[in-house]
């Protein structure tokens, strides 16, 4: 008796792990994915040392081991979305930015002003540079861009640091099928210049 109750204890056991694995796959591939912020490129929304989650049931569900390709749609990205995309230039990588325009928007910069559709962008976070340097159109399009428009099914994207953000400024547009899912919450934060927690940044909501 006590040798078939060992055996049924370890097999409960490895059962137990087996659905636990199994279940952690599953939110990981269709659900929510945790992500770490290497960079300051969307400061001060993300900080370096941010550890954010991604809801990647947002706009739908991919079907795992292909390219984008979506089982179910449920919409697209929108503007002021902050996004996380396979880096178009190497798709190993994961960047994350802000939708600055979805298909058919024009989008321009003019001496540090973004426009989008004409309409000067002032209050936004991703409209706020800190520079004050103007680098001339011929040098980089950081401060001078456009205008542009955004073709079907792709996104125009920025960083809310944008005087030190790598973007589509720089390497174009997004595609839809590239996008991972949408950041929604901090739920961890640490500061190694200080080496410590940020404790009043867990728990927000990235809006």
């Amino acid at each position: 008796m006590s040798i078939e109750k060992k055996k049924s204890t370890l097999r409960e056991n490895i059962e137990a792990i087996i659905i636990a694995v199994i279940l952690a796959l599953f939110i990981r591939t269709f659900l929510v994915q945790a992500f770490k912020i290497p960079s300051g490129s969307m400061k001060n929304t993300l900080l370096i040392g941010d550890h954010i989650l991604v809801n990647k049931f947002a706009y739908g569900i991919k079907i795992p081991f292909t390219d984008g390709k979506t089982l179910i749609s449920l919409k697209d990205p929108e503007p002021r979305d902050i996004v996380v995309f396979k880096y178009p230039e190497d798709p190993k990588k994961d960047f994350i930015k802000r939708v600055i325009g979805v298909a058919g928007d024009t989008i321009e910069i003019k001496d540090k002003k973004l426009y989008v559709n004409g309409t000067l962008q002032e209050d936004e976070p991703y409209a706020i540079h800190k520079d004050p340097k103007m680098i001339p159109a011929q040098f980089t399009v950081r401060d001078n861009f456009g205008p542009v428009t955004v073709p079907e099914n792709s996104l125009f994207v920025m960083g809310d640091n944008r005087d030190n953000s790598h973007d589509s400024r720089f390497w174009g547009f997004v595609d839809l099928k590239a996008v991972r899912g949408k950041a929604f919450l901090i739920y961890w934060s640490w500061n190694r210049e200080a080496f410590g927690v940020r404790w009043n940044r867990l728990g927000d909501v990235l809006r």
